[in-house]
């Protein structure tokens, strides 16, 4: 272990003196997933597809405000930054052309972040595939390369875009990610993931589409990890990790029929097309298809719509010239024609589907392909490539695996790959109600991996009544993923590095009135959630610099920042006096101790103090408003930081057996097993002083001697709890601070009154169906 500041032991994280280290984390942000250069969010629609000349240099910040943003961020008690990038910021100008100007600004912010003391991993990101088809991630390129026109998408419906939509004010909310089941996305997964397979006439340059896009993509990350290698000063001290590509999705590969829409398809939202009717209308043929609609009980159906594209198709006309990408596509792959009608899967003159079960069966063996086949095949062999790629840069790389969210992970227990004593699984998941409706419901909400997962002989079951019923349901759901981990991956860390809340529910009530109680209700439930859970790290999403009351994220109608320009951070104390350490113990013993500098015994020992107190005099509110609805920045309010700002164990001295905070009591426990007794290395405990005064709080420990510092380098914010337990075994640890009203009901907040018959008998599955949508 000696040499590397995080490492994995028996399926924890530990840090150089032995102490389980858990990640409280954050992702770090939002801003990257659209250029700056031209400022592009999703709402604007000019110049779009000059997909080829953008740049990302200046995300997710320029690296003036790197502190700014990194010490606001410790503030808040995070130690850990999931890194979102995506790989059109590396190859946007074209295939094998690196951007070494935003690979150079990126080492610039993690430099930063190192003197922070940040644990930093990195996540290549994607949605929907591509900017182009709906989200983020991949370049312009890839979908040409592929033979799709992005420029053809909006007329045939191959994705719904909120840079070319006729009403960008009026973008539907979480129409994005439908995409996943039109024509684009569906089969740019497809080709990425099992191209040889499903599509062999696709050769580009001498190898499938599947080589060549997965090659790209892994060949852009290998050529970041190197520039991070070489830096000298990056790679272990700060950047531990490698995240697998950000969640996956199988495509059209495991469809039985593509001519229905399968059960297990659990989000249905406007226009609601089979995978078959998406390739009839991106070939240009008028359909008629379903249209569905999000209610208080989940989707339901609202009637029929024509997609006409008059003609129009998604593919790229025959006499395109692509040219300007210098690769050159194989004869036996004919552009202006669709690449499934060409691989017999539909007959193009009678428009008949020819075989409805193509993707289901292996075009080579006729072995059946469901997902667990996707999962521990194709997912698989894609994922040791990134993993052997990364590792061959950086050695002691730590992996972490995210497969399809929401589903069960690849089995690889016992296996060679399993048995990767640095590997991390990284599941996520949503409230997907509260996501989709934007709405906080204190009365029922539903356990949607329990229903998934088959734990109810009926789904209407799984639905949970009262406030702390869903609670608990939270909890439930994140130890069963953990779980699922354990008995599929095997005994490694889970981290949860995706979860969050909506922020603009009940119409923007809060950005009107200040007041954010469903947002606290909701926030407190979700951390609730993981903390309960045990997982061994968790990064919350999302932070977005640029965030605001009228466009939230800036990207396709999300608001799930915990930072608004237009809103205030939690007020803290003056920093210390030079002369008083702030420090409230239990005895002379932890005085004495700190005097030695055993205090510093931290994970972030290496925080820049001046850098901490120049940036604390920054505004955290923009001076003037960003937009014209004066309404919505009238009354800033704290945006629910009380429920994020909490408490938690950073190191400790032993191996946590359960953790938590509640926040109406202001109570937060802390049981471990401790390790044998010593005097050298404490349990550390974050310790916000809004919650937890100093001078008002109660500790109480079974043994040893504890104490309450605000380190004079150190603002109050970032005020520790520092615990020298004596006894080995089982170890508690409660401290009691100051309750505050924060989650009182807000007006026009909470949910419908629906009694529990009604529940149970009235679109159970549709309930279901709203909650898997990320």
């Amino acid at each position: 272990m000696a040499g590397f500041r995080l490492t994995i032991e028996n399926g924890s994280f530990r840090d150089v003196h032995g102490r389980q280290i858990t990640l409280r984390g954050i992702n770090v942000a939002g801003d990257a997933k659209y250029p700056n250069k031209p400022e592009q969010p999703s709402h604007i629609g000019e110049n779009f597809f000059d997909g080829d000349n953008v740049k990302f240099t200046g995300r997710p910040f320029p690296k003036e405000e790197a502190h700014l943003h990194f010490s606001r961020l410790k503030r808040f008690g995070y130690n850990t930054i999931r890194y979102v990038f995506t790989w059109e910021a590396i190859e946007a100008a074209g295939p094998g052309i690196y951007d070494e100007e935003w690979i150079q600004h990126t080492i610039d912010v993690l430099r930063v972040a190192k003197s922070y003391g940040f644990y930093v991993f990195m996540d290549p990101h994607q949605d929907v595939w591509s900017r182009f088809s709906g989200g983020s991630g991949a370049p312009m390129w890839t979908l040409y390369a592929a033979g799709l026109n992005p420029q053809s998408f909006a007329a045939t419906e191959a994705a719904i875009v909120h840079n070319t939509y006729p009403e960008p004010h009026n973008f539907p909310k979480m129409i994005w990610s439908t995409n996943y089941y039109r024509l684009a996305a569906a089969t740019m997964f497809t080709l990425f993931f099992a191209g040889r397979d499903f599509a062999p006439k696709c050769i580009i340059d001498g190898v499938n589409i599947q080589d060549y896009l997965q090659d790209h993509f892994i060949k852009a990350c290998e050529h970041l990890a190197r520039r991070i290698h070489e830096a000298g000063d990056i790679e272990n001290d700060v950047v531990f990790g490698w995240e697998s590509l950000n969640e996956p999705n199988k495509g059209m590969i495991a469809y039985e029929d593509i001519s229905v829409i399968p059960k297990e398809q659990n989000l249905k939202k406007g226009t609601c097309p089979t995978i078959w009717q998406t390739i009839l209308t991106g070939s240009g043929r008028a359909v008629e298809v379903d249209t569905w609609d999000m209610g208080g009980m989940g989707p339901y159906k609202v009637g029929r719509a024509l997609i006409d594209p008059n003609g129009e198709q998604a593919w790229l006309p025959a006499d395109y010239d692509e040219s300007r990408y210098g690769y050159k596509r194989d004869p036996g792959w004919k552009l202006g024609q669709c690449i499934w009608a060409q691989h017999g899967v539909w007959d193009p003159d009678t428009d008949a589907l020819l075989q409805k079960d193509y993707f289901g069966k292996h075009p080579k063996t006729g072995e059946h392909i469901d997902y667990t086949y996707f999962a521990n095949h194709y997912f698989m062999d894609f994922f040791r490539k990134y993993r052997d790629t990364v590792r061959a840069i950086h050695q002691n790389a730590i992996i972490l695996l995210q497969g399809p969210t929401m589903e069960l992970p690849p089995k690889i227990i016992g296996t060679p790959d399993g048995d990767d004593p640095l590997l991390v699984y990284a599941p996520h998941w949503y409230d997907g109600i509260t996501l989709m409706t934007k709405k906080w419901n204190r009365v029922w909400n539903v356990d949607v991996v329990g229903i998934l997962r088959g734990k109810y002989w009926n789904p209407a079951f799984g639905i949970k009544i009262g406030e702390s019923a869903i609670r608990n349901c939270f909890k439930s759901q994140h130890a069963t993923m953990r779980q699922e981990g354990l008995d599929y991956i095997g005994n490694h860390p889970c981290v949860m590095t995706e979860f969050g809340i909506p922020y603009d529910m009940d119409d923007k009530h809060a950005y009107k009135t200040g007041d954010y109680s469903s947002q606290s209700a909701a926030m407190d439930a979700n951390h609730f959630g993981v903390e309960g859970a045990n997982l061994e790290g968790y990064t919350l999403w999302l932070y977005h610099t640029k965030n605001d009351h009228e466009r939230g994220d800036q990207w396709n109608g999300e608001d799930l920042s915990i930072f608004s320009i237009d809103d205030k951070l939690l007020p803290s104390s003056p920093l210390p006096n030079q002369h008083d350490g702030g420090d409230r113990s239990s005895s002379s013993f932890a005085t004495s101790a700190t005097k030695d500098g055993d205090y510093l015994l931290d994970d972030d020992d290496s925080v820049t103090p001046a850098n901490i107190k120049r940036t604390l005099t920054n505004p955290s509110i923009s001076s003037q408003s960003t937009h014209r609805q004066p309404e919505l920045t009238n009354s800033p309010g704290y945006r629910a930081a009380e429920a994020y700002v909490r408490p938690a164990p950073i190191a400790t001295a032993g191996t946590i057996k359960k953790y938590g905070f509640d926040l109406k009591s202001c109570t937060f426990n802390l049981t471990i097993d401790a390790s044998p007794a010593n005097t050298d290395t404490p349990t550390t405990v974050f310790l916000p002083d809004y919650h937890f005064p100093k001078d008002a709080c109660q500790v109480e420990v079974t043994s040893g001697k504890w104490e309450i510092r605000s380190d004079e380098e150190e603002t109050t914010s970032l005020q520790k709890l520092r615990w020298w337990h004596a006894g080995e075994g089982e170890q508690t640890l409660k401290v009691t601070g100051v309750a505050k009203q924060v989650n009182a009901g807000a007006e026009g907040g909470g949910g419908e009154e629906v009694g529990y018959y009604d529940l149970m008998f009235n679109q159970a599955r549709g309930v279901v169906d709203a909650c898997v949508v990320m």
